[in-house]
């Protein structure tokens, strides 16, 4: 849920206006809109490229992932992986569109860590793999995208952590 809702969803439930401080925010909100969409543009346009590479790094510090017995051993498993980290990114990039983390819960995080338990996927390994999906995306983008974006991998991160 965007922070315009929000203001709206709770003034509306305490039947008044919206106050000055929560007008603020939307203001603030909306004057950081074309930093959010460049930021997820950035993510969408580089998703290939980000995966890639994180994928490449995540390899790297754990490669008994791909050797013969890994969860990512063979080409069917390795898919799947790149898919589940593609989907990742898309999580954060619904993040920075709204300003908040409530896209990130709802349609991601919640369950998350039971379904990969229970699927036997080492938990550590996705917040590794997130991080190294956070190294890339950030290393395409200008210091204060970066500055923005890193939170909401971050409460990936620590979602899975």
């Amino acid at each position: 849920m965007s922070v315009v809702s929000q203001v709206l969803l709770k003034a509306d439930d305490e039947l008044r206006y919206p106050t000055i401080d929560e007008l603020q925010n939307i203001k603030s909100f909306l004057q950081t809109g074309e930093q959010r969409i460049r930021i997820a543009s950035t993510l969408s346009e580089s998703e290939d490229k980000i995966v890639k590479k994180a994928s490449g790094e995540l390899w790297k510090v754990h490669p008994d992932y791909i050797a013969p017995g890994g969860n990512a051993y063979g080409q069917r498993q390795r898919a799947q992986c790149l898919r589940d980290y593609g989907w990742y990114l898309r999580l954060v990039t619904y993040g920075v569109l709204s300003g908040g983390i409530d896209p990130i819960e709802s349609i991601g995080i919640i369950g998350a860590r039971e379904m990969y338990n229970s699927l036997g996927v080492p938990v550590n390994g996705m917040a590794d793999s997130i991080r190294c999906l956070k190294e890339a995306s950030l290393s395409l983008m200008t210091k204060d995208d970066a500055d923005t974006a890193e939170p909401y991998f971050d409460y990936v991160i620590q979602a899975m952590s």
